[in-house]
């Protein structure tokens, strides 16, 4: 018996991704899904209402005035799509309580995130519910802690984030969005030796290794799935005009890959290294990321018991 599984990563809560990413079930008849890891956005996007019943917003360096709430809509869903968290609020407001005060935007920024993926759980079942098919949403290092908690209850989208779980056709799934420690140090970056610790903690309970699928953010250390563009003072690094790349994987995920070689490997986290590699006889995949430009890249793959039969990268 064979089964489908349709990997994406690095959707950084961009609602039209999300949908895409759900429609993969009747689009590449997949049985399991898995999106692994920085399922949520980064930033706060105002939409403040004038006294004139127009609508002012900054959108990242642009000024941009917006002529009655129909126009207002349509940015908002264009901010949604992309990723961003739009909040629609009056000029008295923003500046009593919201346009200079760091703590209450930030406050403010964590409930929106976790409103938005209460909806998307929320999505899930109601459009997978009944249906045959396993869907896995991966917090990863740049999640805040608040998205866990919606995930709790009996509801189709699950977090596998520190477990061992049974999946199709008597496979195994491992799976963490911790990451080694990155220059942003985002909410779940650890030391890499940490990781290490988690990733054996699990890979222990494997029964049955060579048929296991792990799910884990970080690609591995040294491979095409983790070259990402050096970075000086937080800005990529050039030489003679040339962006320069670096490998910034983890390689407590290459040893445990190279130790337990499973079946196949599925990452996220490096946005520009959309690839396949093979650790040993592990299948490695990052499906990349294009989410600002509403487009979800991911791999389809025909998995059998003991072989990955199939693959291919996709883009839409």
């Amino acid at each position: 018996m064979t089964f489908n599984i349709f990997l994406a990563s690095d959707i950084h809560g961009s609602d039209k991704c999300y949908k895409k990413f759900l429609n993969a079930p009747s689009f590449y008849h997949a049985q399991v899904l898995v999106l692994c890891g920085d399922l949520t956005g980064k930033a706060l996007v105002f939409l403040i209402q004038e006294r004139d019943g127009s609508y002012w917003c900054d959108f990242f360096g642009e000024e941009l005035r917006l002529e009655n709430k129909d126009k207002m809509m349509e940015l908002k869903k264009k901010i949604d799509d992309s990723g961003y968290y739009s909040y629609v609020c009056e000029r008295s407001e923003f500046e009593a309580e919201l346009g200079h005060n760091k703590i209450a935007q930030d406050r403010l920024l964590h409930e929106l995130i976790k409103n938005r993926m209460a909806e998307w759980v929320e999505m899930a079942d109601k459009r997978l519910s009944g249906k045959d098919v396993e869907l896995y949403m991966l917090p990863g290092n740049d999640d805040p802690f608040n998205v866990d908690e919606v995930f709790e209850g009996n509801h189709v989208a699950k977090n596998p984030e520190g477990a061992v779980l049974e999946i199709r056709e008597g496979h195994e799934m491992l799976a963490t969005g911790y990451v080694n420690m990155t220059p942003w140090k985002a909410p779940r970056d650890i030391p890499d030796e940490e990781l290490m610790v988690k990733l054996q903690g699990m890979a222990s309970q494997l029964r049955h290794p060579a048929r296991a699928i792990f799910t884990l953010h970080p690609p591995p250390y040294n491979t095409n799935l983790d070259l990402a563009p050096a970075l000086e003072d937080f800005k990529p690094k050039t030489v003679l005009g040339q962006m320069e790349f670096e490998h910034v994987g983890s390689r407590s995920v290459r040893k445990i890959i190279e130790e337990y070689q499973p079946l196949t490997s599925l990452h996220g986290h490096v946005h520009e290294s959309k690839a396949m590699s093979k650790i040993g006889r592990t299948l490695c995949f990052n499906a990349g990321s294009e989410y600002e430009n509403g487009i979800l890249r991911g791999v389809l793959l025909t998995v059998s018991e003991n072989k990955v039969e199939n693959y291919f990268f996709t883009a839409g």
